[in-house]
């Protein structure tokens, strides 16, 4: 299936992909030790969304809590949220030790997005290993009316090698479910992209 993009998504994206690689070209230095055997490419994420913060100024407005998390380093990440439009973000997202769940301080992202918007894009670094990123954003509530938002998740790397070479790659996309904590509906347990059953609960 051909999939045509316009001139301003397309502008979009190559956005996102030379700020990926700025990342990688300031820091100077390769990825850090991924899962045996498997590349960024192969990159395996999961998480999930569910009640965020409220907006004391406007009712109106659902907050929408993720927590995600994935095997290998990222220097990346896009949520796509169709069917309801993200009216703010949080622009600073952190990673946790899933084990302490203390704050890991070389996890950290900038994220931005047109607002009103469907996509969030988030640039930073990221170590791996499980820990969980942790972010809210907010869109026009309330949070379990159907349809239910179901964001999806695209990871990025971008890195130099040893040659002075930058190195990028692409994983997902990663469904991150309806919202947790709603009252049953005919639609519950249904996402977009069947998920992957072999890999850690991220809590």
């Amino acid at each position: 299936m051909n999939i045509a993009l316009s001139p301003r998504r397309l502008a979009l994206v190559a956005g996102a992909i030379a700020a990926l690689l700025a990342v990688a070209l300031l820091a100077g230095q390769g990825s850090p030790t991924a899962r045996a055997g498997v590349n960024d490419n192969q990159t395996a994420c999961k998480g999930h969304i569910g009640k965020g913060d409220l907006n004391p100024d406007d009712p109106t407005i659902a907050g929408v809590a993720y927590r995600i998390a994935c095997s290998n380093p990222i220097t990346g990440y896009t949520l796509f949220v169709d069917g309801h439009p993200v009216q703010s973000i949080e622009t600073e997202v952190f990673g946790l030790d899933p084990a302490t769940k203390a704050v890991v301080p070389a996890d950290a992202f900038s994220c931005n997005g047109d607002l009103p918007g469907y996509g969030i894009n988030c640039v930073g670094t990221y170590t791996g290993a499980w820990h969980v990123l942790v972010g809210q954003f907010q869109i026009d509530g309330p949070l379990c009316t159907e349809p239910r938002v179901d964001p999806i998740l695209t990871v990025m790397s971008a890195t130099v090698n040893a040659k002075g070479q930058a190195v990028q790659a692409i994983a997902g996309p990663f469904d991150l479910g309806r919202p947790r904590g709603c009252p049953k509906s005919k639609f519950g347990g249904k996402t977009k992209i069947p998920i992957e059953k072999d890999e850690p609960v991220i809590q």
